[in-house]
């Protein structure tokens, strides 16, 4: 049985539409997929609609929360997403992302890059404009080679030069939302090295005494120490682990079900949402 938690469709900055996203999914072999769009659950239908036989889809979504002044990204599964306060906060930070990603245009066109909003705006499909987008306007716009190049201080890395922030969720309301909505959370990426930043224990054990449920530990990004310890630290703190590809397309080589999640850590995570609607396919 193979399960990838992790996934992104260009309803928010994967490079496929949701229902590309679940054929391919089916043709490399997955059982379950989680659809996981940053900020957004607009995939959501189109998805299930398009849903091939054997596959079973996930809802979900990646919420844009703040730690000490960094990017943390919590996963959220199975909850209701017409819940008024965790769609008022939804709501929120797509709004922010257009004024921020719109700042980040200016920043750039100051410093010579000619990209505008009407770029950025086209590759964005749905409401969750976000800094891939203008990593890829950028490209078209011939001013650096690949989007990874738009990643570093030179440009909108966080700290870079045309970088601006935007609202985002502390971690601990991220879960409270999600888990007063009827779902569960899982911490996403935490040692992700190249990106620039890693979630400290003290900061996950302070997630978990909030209701955490599980810590994404096989991800492309993390090494095998990093996984190895992430491992250790779910055993002590009784959290799930999970494995994920978090694919994007084009943008991440297509590698959906790269890295996949124990059966068992899934029914978890069910268990703890309280679905009934959704098991593993029969095999």
């Amino acid at each position: 049985m193979r399960i990838d938690l992790h996934s992104h469709s260009d309803a928010s900055d994967g490079t496929r539409p949701p229902a590309e996203v679940v054929r391919r999914a089916r043709a490399n072999g997955l059982d379950v997929l989680a659809l996981t769009d940053h900020d957004t659950v607009a995939g959501w239908d189109e998805a299930a609609g398009a849903l091939p036989e054997g596959l079973t889809l996930v809802p979900g979504i990646e919420l844009s929360c703040r730690q000490d002044g960094r990017s943390l990204h919590m996963l959220g599964y199975l909850f209701d997403p017409a819940a008024p306060d965790l769609a008022a906060e939804l709501a929120r930070i797509r709004d922010d992302r257009v004024i921020r990603a719109r700042a980040m245009v200016d920043r750039l066109r100051e410093l010579g890059v000619d990209v505008t909003w009407d770029m950025v705006r086209s590759l964005a499909r749905g409401e969750a404009v976000g800094r891939p987008h203008i990593a890829r306007a950028m490209v078209a716009a011939g001013a650096i080679r690949d989007t990874d190049e738009a990643f570093t201080p030179r440009w909108i890395a966080q700290g870079g030069r045309a970088h601006a922030e935007r609202y985002a969720l502390e971690p601990e309301r991220a879960i409270g939302l999600v888990r007063a909505a009827g779902g569960v959370c899982v911490l996403a990426h935490p040692r992700a090295r190249r990106r620039g930043y890693v979630v400290a224990d003290e900061v996950v054990e302070r997630l978990a005494a909030a209701g955490l449920a599980g810590i994404e530990a096989d991800h492309p990004d993390h090494a095998p120490e990093d996984r190895a310890h992430l491992r250790d630290l779910a055993s002590a703190l009784d959290l799930a682990v999970t494995g994920s590809s978090d694919d994007h397309g084009d943008l991440t080589g297509d590698r959906l079900g790269a890295e996949t999640t124990a059966p068992a850590d899934y029914e978890r995570l069910l268990a703890g949402a309280r679905r009934d609607d959704l098991r593993l396919p029969e095999t």
